[in-house]
């Protein structure tokens, strides 16, 4: 079958024809029919070459399909069934420690499996598996967006876009920082307040001590944002870090007493159904971009490239 894989050396990802997979004892063999293309691919493959155990590594945590095999002691699914896989689960990461879904076939454990509900597009069912449920667990399991607070969104790209409308539907008030202003009306679609280009402008420059007012901040970016989300808090409040685009970052010891920064990573098959409700009733509807299996090399280098508004998702292997 074909894969898109990392090989090492920071090489862009390469299609090859690899072995199917078969499936251990908890698994499931799924036939890929849509995969999200994430940033964190992106980033997998800058740090690939100390982190994965091995190469070349099959690419893709954003996976939905249907079941075509199930192992020796997988219970509660059967073939033919429609689902997506957790990324975060049991299972070590896919793309990163174990081979992903930028396959034709992908294994699986069960436990890490939900059920696709009927009348669910594939291509929103897959953004759920990661996009949608770290986007929805950092706003409202870490975060817990509520009626009454004031929400600040950095970066309102696949994840942000979701966890902005998150909030929303929670009752907070929302504003957004993104850079680019082409997007600003989506944000103002999904129920924000507000937009401005950098989170930096939450805080008076005449009076920058004196800092902000948001009793919650969620960078989805982590471009060298994370201080100004720090910054922007008010005393007692909280920013959720979710996004990887820099390695680390630093912030001023002094800026930081009196509020609180917790990373958010992943989430659980709980959050990813309650995102498919969502998304199922029309609540969530994220913005995207499909793209084929072929192109999946092309997207990442677009991703990349801060090219992309929105998600990507590839279809194929129906």
């Amino acid at each position: 079958m074909k894969a898109w894989q990392y090989v090492g050396g920071r090489k862009p990802i390469q299609l090859n024809e690899v072995p199917e997979p078969v499936p251990g004892p908890t698994q499931v063999i799924i036939d890929v029919q849509a995969a999200g293309l994430c940033h964190s691919d992106v980033m997998y493959m800058e740090v690939g070459d100390q982190a994965m155990p091995f190469l070349p590594m099959t690419q893709g945590h954003e996976n939905a399909g249907v079941i075509t095999e199930l192992g020796s002691e997988v219970t509660g699914f059967k073939v033919g069934d429609v689902v997506g896989v957790c990324s975060s689960g049991v299972q070590p990461p896919l793309g990163m420690f174990t081979p992903g879904g930028f396959a034709d076939k992908l294994a699986a454990d069960y436990r890490d499996l939900a059920r696709v509900p009927d009348g669910l597009d594939l291509s929103l069912a897959a953004l759920a598996t990661d996009a949608g449920m770290t986007s929805y667990h950092a706003m409202i399991k870490v975060g817990r967006a509520a009626k009454g607070m004031k929400v600040g969104v950095i970066g309102f790209g696949g994840l942000g876009q979701i966890g902005a409308r998150a909030a929303v539907l929670a009752g907070a008030e929302v504003h957004v920082a993104e850079m680019k202003e082409e997007a600003w009306p989506a944000a103002k679609e999904v129920g924000a307040v507000s937009c401005v280009r950098d989170a930096a402008e939450w805080v008076d420059a005449a009076n920058p001590r004196a800092g902000g007012d948001f009793d919650l901040i969620v960078d989805y970016a982590g471009f060298d944002t994370t201080q100004k989300a720090v910054n922007a808090v008010k005393r007692g409040g909280k920013v959720v870090q979710v996004g990887l685009g820099k390695p680390t970052f630093t912030v001023a010891t002094n800026t930081i007493l009196g509020k609180s920064i917790e990373g958010s990573l992943g989430g659980t098959v709980a959050d990813i159904e309650e995102v498919f409700d969502l998304m199922l009733r029309g609540e969530i509807r994220p913005g995207y971009e499909e793209i084929t299996f072929d192109q999946v090399g092309e997207g990442l280098e677009r991703l990349k490239n801060n090219q992309v508004l929105g998600r990507l998702v590839a279809r194929f292997g129906a």
